[in-house]
């Protein structure tokens, strides 16, 4: 990986250094080899279930179609074959579920962001419902570790008439280890457009200068894994009322609210385990409310 860097060079770069930037001369992110990995996916409804339209895959990104005998397609896993993220990787992901297609998406295990020395890891996910689809993309918590640079760019295009669920974490340094974040520079953003019109925008934003006041209660109140949960889909106001009742019970914080027609639930915890542990009741909250309303609705008919 470090080709254009002398040994000594490594070394310099290396703890008990306290950022990065300190010693004059490191090399950059751009002198290093760098990963470039592209995964595309597009599915379609058919008779039969749902079918794979198209493929592309580009190392270190690999895309994997777990099942059981002859069982229909219902997941796909995101692979990143070089067992993390540095300064300067490039990671897109894109799924697109056409017509009557049926998908959940995660990846093998937790992306790992490593520290960088200059350069931003940039991570994009896009993803796209059309009508009558359902997809679901659910990865792994993305752990960045100290000095770590990361952009992440989260956006979905919504059709009437589709549902998705899509969530994504960030979890600052691993609490089993001791690892505290003294230094970081994180944009995490989300754009979600419903019929061509945005309908929702946010974007997360951190700083070496804001590092050190994280702990603040107006800040992250000694969390360090956050989460955002976005729901697009029908019966919101009965889901919404379910994930309100389940964040009550729920071993972190936990507030679901409705903008623009979309659920939109925030997960923060002190610890990650409590935090992924609290996600797996939203999520499938999500999914059961609309199998309980189409209960209701033949019970009354």
């Amino acid at each position: 990986m470090l080709d254009t860097a002398a040994p000594r060079d490594f070394i310099d770069i290396s703890p008990p250094l306290e950022s990065p930037q300190a010693g004059s001369r490191n090399p950059s992110d751009k002198d290093l080899q760098r990963a470039d990995g592209s995964g595309r996916l597009v599915l379609s409804g058919s008779e039969k279930g749902t079918r794979i339209t198209d493929v592309f895959q580009r190392a270190p990104i690999r895309i994997m179609f777990p099942r059981c005998g002859g069982a229909r397609l219902e997941e796909a896993v995101f692979i990143n074959t070089a067992g993390g993220i540095a300064g300067g990787d490039r990671f897109e992901s894109r799924v697109t579920a056409l017509n009557n297609a049926s998908i959940a998406v995660t990846s093998q295990a937790a992306e790992k962001v490593y520290r960088a020395l200059n350069e931003p890891a940039r991570i994009a996910t896009r993803l796209k419902a059309c009508e009558a689809a359902k997809l679901a993309w659910l990865p792994q918590e993305t752990i960045l570790f100290n000095w770590g640079r990361l952009r992440r760019d989260t956006e979905i295009e919504l059709t009437s008439g589709a549902e998705v669920l899509a969530l994504e974490w960030l979890v600052l340094g691993r609490a089993a280890r001791g690892e505290r974040i003294t230094g970081a520079c994180i944009t995490d953003s989300w754009r979600v457009t419903k019929d061509g019109r945005l309908i929702w925008a946010d974007c997360l934003r951190i700083s070496d200068d804001t590092v050190p006041h994280l702990d603040s209660k107006a800040l992250l109140s000694n969390c360090r894994a956050i989460a955002t949960l976005i729901y697009f889909g029908p019966s919101l106001e009965s889901r919404l009322e379910l994930l309100r009742d389940i964040a009550r019970l729920l071993e972190c914080r936990c507030a679901a609210t409705a903008v623009s027609g979309l659920i939109i639930v925030r997960l923060a915890a002190e610890v990650s385990s409590n935090s992924v542990r609290s996600s797996r009741p939203v999520h499938s909250g999500c999914r059961r409310c609309g199998r309980v309303e189409a209960r209701r609705k033949l019970e009354t008919s």
